[in-house]
């Protein structure tokens, strides 16, 4: 039996959903494609075209998640001849969600929560070297992305400014 094509996911459908967890969140997301946009789409333009980049993924998640209970962590991740990577790392979960492993049935990466625990896993994904990463915030209405803390790789680890906080 053939089926019809693929039905759009809904924000609201994410967000009704009471037994979400991030595994199951990152399930959703199987059939999309990686798409850089430059800006950060609104949940159902990402949702309704099933194209985005990891900012659009992190970001949704992020806000998905936070409203499920978690504790997510926005976390871009600045590599040697690279653009940055967004991922979401959840606290509870101490693993992040990475864009580019939604097609993996071990769609979460465990990894301790610093910043530069986060950034060396990332980094090690694509094979590259990180030269800073920072926890962000983002919002929808004000389309604004605001930093709270930036780790530079050469620094000490003892000035991270994140040390202690998970």
């Amino acid at each position: 039996m053939l089926l019809g094509p693929l039905r759009g996911l809904t924000l609201n459908e994410l967000l009704s959903d009471p037994a979400l967890t991030p595994k199951k969140f990152a399930d959703q997301f199987e059939n999309f494609t990686y798409e850089f946009i430059g800006y950060v789409q609104e949940p159902e333009e990402f949702l309704r075209t099933r194209n985005g980049d990891c900012d659009d993924y992190a970001i949704l998640a992020a806000h998905v998640l936070a409203k499920k209970e978690f504790t997510p962590r926005l976390i871009h991740v600045r590599m040697v001849g690279r653009v940055a990577h967004a991922v979401c790392y959840i606290v509870e979960n101490r693993a992040y969600l990475d864009y580019n492993n939604r097609r993996y049935t071990f769609n979460l990466e465990r990894c301790g929560p610093s910043i530069r625990a986060i950034a060396s896993k990332v980094a090690r994904s694509f094979e590259g070297n990180w030269t800073s990463a920072s926890e962000f915030t983002y919002n929808y209405e004000t389309e604004v992305k605001n930093a709270l803390f930036t780790v530079v790789k050469t620094e000490p680890p003892g000035n991270d400014p994140d040390r202690g906080r998970y």
